[in-house]
């Protein structure tokens, strides 16, 4: 910068200058400080699920790098920072309050049930938009409208449904499958999980549903979420005559379940939550996996859909090579920041990328799908009073034949938006 020469004939024309370079160097600096935001990412990454939490965690940072290689946010570049919290509540906490205070971060990308639920009061608090993996049922009443709701979350989002919805889609299709077959009398039900959160967070829910569907509800079946021996477990379940069992569990759980019951003889119609059935499980599984009923809320790698010419370059942020197959998983980490994305975009036109906007612009937009994910993502609908954003199940079937896995549809459930539902 050339230097002024110029002598001031007065303190007043002295002080000119250093005003003016004052303001400039105000000026760079909030011009600065708005060329980039940041976003937490808590992610499982050696924890007990991290089985599919490594697969969801590569949705979200690969999408993340890829936004930031084609412009950001209009211009706005997305700092972040991925910590393995390893499934640990007070780890995801402290980080929360770290990014909070030093990164002064406007949106967090989120994992667990336990530690998402346990954020509810924080996030609501600090107005700070968390898009989880917890599809916890709990997070979908930002208001409280519902009597039955423990804590209003205004904060919180999710892609796909609740893991109350899904397994309502599942027991109603359960219900249609046993008249279909001839089923006599009244089904029975069992819920197989750990006592966690995670498990939990639909028990009471669709125990409730399956009632009102006409089931049978037995007891629930407590199973750790660590590989194990579950026989015991396989011979209450055998023992109790349970048609369909409901799995909370994901990853090395379900795979010991799988073969605990098969060991001994356990026949039951197993239906799983959305991080329960893949590609992956069913090939560890191998034969044991016969008509293995699982949620989807996208596509598969190899489906032919508009979107997934988006996912594969996303995809090549961490795998140059283009030929690694993702699990949906990792579709369902694409969506979810891709609709945070979007609503950034939002918020950057409408007052600035605040958390507080970002919220705001969850709810600009009615069937929305992100652009470029058409057929990837489903059309989602968020309100000031109801976050349910998805309320369609698809529901398949997982086959391992002669050292393959199959998987094909079986159906697709839309459930109604039921005020006593919300928050549940």
């Amino acid at each position: 910068m050339k230097k002024t020469t110029t002598k001031p004939a007065s303190q007043h024309k002295v002080l000119i200058p250093s005003l003016l370079a004052a303001s400039v160097l105000s000026i760079s600096m909030q011009a600065q400080a708005a060329d980039s935001v940041f976003v937490g990412h808590l992610a499982d990454m050696s924890g007990p699920t991290a089985f599919i939490g490594k697969v969801y965690a590569n949705g979200i940072r690969d999408s993340l790098a890829y936004i930031n290689a084609n412009g950001g946010i209009n211009g706005t570049k997305l700092e972040y920072e991925t910590i393995d919290y390893a499934y640990k509540v007070p780890q995801a906490i402290a980080s929360y309050k770290k990014w909070k205070s030093r990164k002064k971060m406007v949106a967090m990308q989120g994992w667990g049930t336990a530690d998402t639920e346990a954020l509810i009061s924080f996030v609501a608090r600090d107005k700070t938009p968390v898009f989880s993996a917890s599809y916890s049922g709990h997070l979908t009443d930002p208001t409280g409208k519902n009597p039955n709701t423990k804590k209003p979350a205004p904060y919180n989002f999710f892609y796909g449904a609740s893991y109350s919805d899904a397994c309502r889609g599942l027991v109603q299709w359960a219900a249609e499958d046993w008249k279909a077959k001839g089923g006599e009398g009244k089904p029975k039900f069992t819920h197989i999980g750990a006592n966690h959160p995670f498990p939990n967070a639909p028990k009471e829910a669709c125990a409730e549903y399956a009632t009102e569907l006409g089931f049978d509800v037995q007891a629930p079946v407590v199973v750790s979420m660590k590989p194990g021996d579950f026989k015991a477990q396989c011979l209450s379940i055998k023992s109790s005559g349970s048609n369909y069992g409901y799995i909370g569990n994901l990853g090395g759980s379900v795979l010991s379940l799988v073969k605990s019951c098969n060991t001994v003889g356990t026949k039951i119609q197993l239906m799983s939550n959305i991080w329960g059935g893949d590609k992956k499980t069913f090939a560890a599984a191998g034969e044991g996996i016969k008509d293995y009923i699982f949620p989807a809320m996208t596509p598969f790698w190899n489906d032919d859909v508009p979107g997934m010419k988006l996912v594969r370059e996303i995809s090549k942020m961490s795998d140059t090579t283009g030929k690694k197959e993702r699990l949906h998983h990792y579709m369902r980490g694409v969506c979810s920041t891709y609709f945070m994305k979007e609503a950034m975009e939002w918020a950057e036109k409408n007052g600035g990328i605040t958390g507080e906007n970002v919220k705001k612009g969850m709810y600009a937009k009615s069937d929305w799908v992100p652009q470029g994910l058409e057929g990837v993502c489903l059309p989602a609908n968020w309100t000031d009073t109801d976050h349910r954003g998805i309320n369609q199940v698809n529901i398949y079937k997982g086959n391992f034949n002669a050292g393959e896995v199959a998987i094909d549809k079986v159906t697709t459930v839309t459930l109604k938006r039921r005020d006593d539902w919300l928050g549940y």
